[in-house]
């Protein structure tokens, strides 16, 4: 069974209590369950992590390298827009990997609008709630068969 890990940054353990009007009341836990359950749907083995704490990011990308993950999803948070550690990371692996928001970033402020993972991602899927992450992952199975 192939692997995709999905990566959670920075303030994503406060789903469900961080702005119910862009980010809506699910919580973080019933995300990585939804996702697990798709996953499976799709013979797919789901790994979930969420840090808030960019040198634990990095490190757990680190390790994507060598522990038989197949995708990687990642909804960095903030640090989508500045982090340009978590996306030399991200450029390590030989794996396809998918940019996940929850919002429509292009529909919010000015700085959410840029992505400095954007040269070692494949794609983005935004602004579909709980969906974004379930397109994603669709897509990494595509991407892998």
């Amino acid at each position: 069974m192939k692997k995709v890990l999905v990566l959670h940054g920075i303030n994503l353990n406060m789903f469900g209590k961080r702005d119910p009007a862009q980010y809506g009341t699910v919580t973080l836990a019933q995300i990585d369950e939804e996702v697990k359950v798709f996953g499976r749907e799709l013979g797919l083995e789901v790994d979930c992590f969420q840090t808030n704490h960019e040198g634990e990011m990095a490190q757990r990308i680190h390790d994507a390298h060598t522990d038989g993950t197949s995708a990687v999803l990642i909804n960095a948070g903030a640090w989508t827009h500045y982090s340009y550690g978590i996306a030399d990371a991200l450029a390590i692996l030989e794996v396809p990997v998918i940019e996940v928001h929850m919002s429509h970033v292009h529909g919010r402020e000015e700085f959410r609008h840029h992505s400095v993972f954007a040269p070692v991602v494949k794609g983005v899927v935004s602004g579909l709630g709980v969906d974004s992450y379930k397109m994603a992952l669709r897509a990494a199975a595509n991407l892998l068969s």
